[in-house]
């Protein structure tokens, strides 16, 4: 019962992360993502620490410092696909469902951006840069010197380098300038959400990391599955969206796409064992 409780979490989780971000990039137009990113990492670096400090998580010192040399590589693919993805969010005017359905297969991402009503060149650029990126982490992750990090060491290096990168170049990019001009600086439902996209992005990592603690790689995947139809479906409901037919096509062929790789994944894990 508790894991099931604790899978809901999670579920609940994701879904408030995601919409809190989306929120504050898209709805709000807070379109500084060096300052947005900089901000989730610094808070995610240090409830990080202060679990650590409390004995809440396991994170081993002498594993972490020797390699934070060897990750630097992974923490910098890791900043691209935050930031790239950041771009992404606050530029494209589409649901949270489009943007999920370009990450479950390569085909429906590659047709929507033919089939979207509100076209933006410069937001499908910035989401391919997240993905290349993105993949390139999770390869990255694989190798055996990354393989002796666990998934919170990597993410405490992760959100130590980004704070450092994000925030040095927040000038440079004119993002430090720019955010003095925007219209709800000082409003209380952007430093709502930018506070709960800091504390939700933590808990998420922490919850993912229980869970995955306990359920088989397979069933983790058939729950994220379930987890990402399910956000797909609220986003059509808070998230203003404009639809036509062959984007709710290729929006079933994402969700199948996806489904297709989890069974494929269960199937081989069985017969390996």
């Amino acid at each position: 019962m508790w894991l099931k409780g604790l899978s809901l979490c999670l579920s609940l989780f994701f879904i408030a992360s995601w919409f809190t971000n989306k929120y504050v990039l898209s709805v709000l137009m807070f379109t500084y993502p060096t300052l947005f990113q900089g901000w989730q990492t610094f808070v995610g670096s240090l409830l990080l620490q202060i679990a650590w400090k409390l004995g809440w998580v396991e994170i081993r010192s002498h594993v972490l410092w020797s390699a934070k040399l060897s990750w630097f590589p992974g923490a910098l693919l890791f900043v691209g696909s935050i930031y790239a993805g950041s771009r992404a969010l606050s530029k494209l005017k589409l649901s949270f469902t489009k943007l999920l359905s370009m990450l479950m297969t390569l085909l429906a991402g590659a047709s929507l951006p033919f089939n979207d009503l509100r076209f933006d060149p410069g937001g499908y650029f910035w989401a391919v840069i997240h993905f290349a990126c993105a993949g390139g982490y999770k390869v990255f992750q694989k190798l055996p010197k990354s393989c002796s990090l666990s998934e919170l060491e990597q993410q405490y290096l992760n959100y130590l380098y980004s704070v450092v990168l994000l925030i040095s170049a927040a000038h440079p990019a004119g993002d430090a300038l720019g955010a003095l001009d925007f219209p709800f600086l000082y409003s209380y439902r952007f430093h709502s959400g930018c506070c709960a996209s800091g504390i939700l992005g933590v808990a998420l990592l922490l919850v993912s990391v229980k869970v995955k603690s306990y359920l088989s790689t397979e069933r983790y995947g058939v729950w994220t599955l379930f987890t990402k139809v399910l956000a797909a479906c609220l986003s059509l409901v808070v998230f203003e969206t404009l639809m036509n037919v062959p984007t709710s096509f290729w929006l079933i062929v994402g969700a199948l796409g996806e489904a297709l790789l989890v069974y494929a994944e269960r199937s081989g894990a069985e017969v390996k064992g």
